[in-house]
């Protein structure tokens, strides 16, 4: 017979557990829509941690969504395949040429991999693009960049019927045009405009930083959508956060319960933020 003491770390998990209860209970049958990217998927270590997690929110009730990037990929294969990018305003021009490639790597390589981990980790999860069952309907944002779209319309019974079957969905982010044409988006603005559809618990955007931060370098835990505004139009918000912190205000505008941009850098990034007191990041609220 083998004796075993309770050390102070069982002790902790345990303590850890209960104090989770309440917020177990409270998203059960809640929407959340993930913007998975940047360090989240830059190993196969933050991959299995991150896929761990989203089927642990699957099983204690939670239907997560999941809209992925795939940027850093996407140049790697056109430098393999010798296609040169071309950038007007910073932007990458979309011709035919590249969006092959970006199909290829969104809706093949990468959607399917990320599927495959949630699958390893004894979640049920299935790979989808915009573009299926006419999930997102697009416009094109501006024909400089050619075959880079703007979503108009979402149709998210697709996403519904999966939550109810206890499917998580995984999404590339390619839309389709009126016209039947495919079109390359934004990974954050398809998860905003996703979550607004399905007028989501929360939507989580997973960045490679700690939040919003204040002209002091502080991170702010809760803003409204006017304090957001505010803090562009003075500069405190500025660069790559400009346009991350609009798909947040959007989204909360348009119907999701509140939007945050968190570290996915951080260990257990989405647990942290959905069930415990302290959370993970910024929260942004319509207000």
């Amino acid at each position: 017979m083998r004796k075993q003491d309770m050390n102070r770390d069982w002790i902790a998990t345990a303590r850890t557990l209960s104090q989770a209860l309440p917020y177990f209970q409270r998203f059960v049958d809640a929407t959340v829509v993930i913007k998975l990217g940047g360090h989240a998927m830059g190993s196969d270590e933050a991959m299995d941690e991150f896929a761990r997690d989203v089927a642990l929110m699957r099983q204690v009730g939670v239907n997560p969504v999941i809209v992925h990037g795939g940027g850093p990929m996407i140049n790697k294969m056109l430098g393999r395949l010798n296609i040169e990018s071309k950038f007007v305003n910073g932007k990458r021009v979309t011709d035919e040429a590249t969006m092959e490639v970006v199909e290829m790597v969104l809706s093949g390589i990468v959607n399917s991999d990320i599927v495959q981990a949630i699958s390893e980790q004894g979640g049920r999860a299935v790979g989808v693009s915009g573009k299926d069952s006419g999930l997102i309907i697009c416009d094109q944002e501006d024909p400089e960049l050619g075959l880079v779209g703007r979503p108009t319309e979402v149709n998210p019974k697709l996403l519904r019927d999966l939550a109810e079957k206890g499917i998580i969905p995984v999404i590339a982010p390619l839309g389709m045009g009126r016209n039947g044409e495919t079109f390359n988006l934004n990974g954050d603005t398809a998860a905003g405009a996703i979550a607004a559809a399905l007028k989501a618990d929360r939507l989580l955007l997973l960045t490679d930083v700690a939040g919003v931060k204040n002209a002091q370098g502080e991170v702010l835990t809760e803003l409204t959508a006017a304090q957001i505004r505010e803090m562009v139009a003075d500069g405190t918000i500025s660069g790559g956060m400009i346009p991350k912190t609009q798909t947040a205000v959007d989204a909360v505008e348009g119907g999701v319960r509140a939007a945050v941009i968190l570290d996915g850098r951080a260990p257990n990034a989405c647990l942290l933020e959905l069930f415990t007191e302290h959370g993970a990041g910024s929260i942004i609220r319509k207000g």
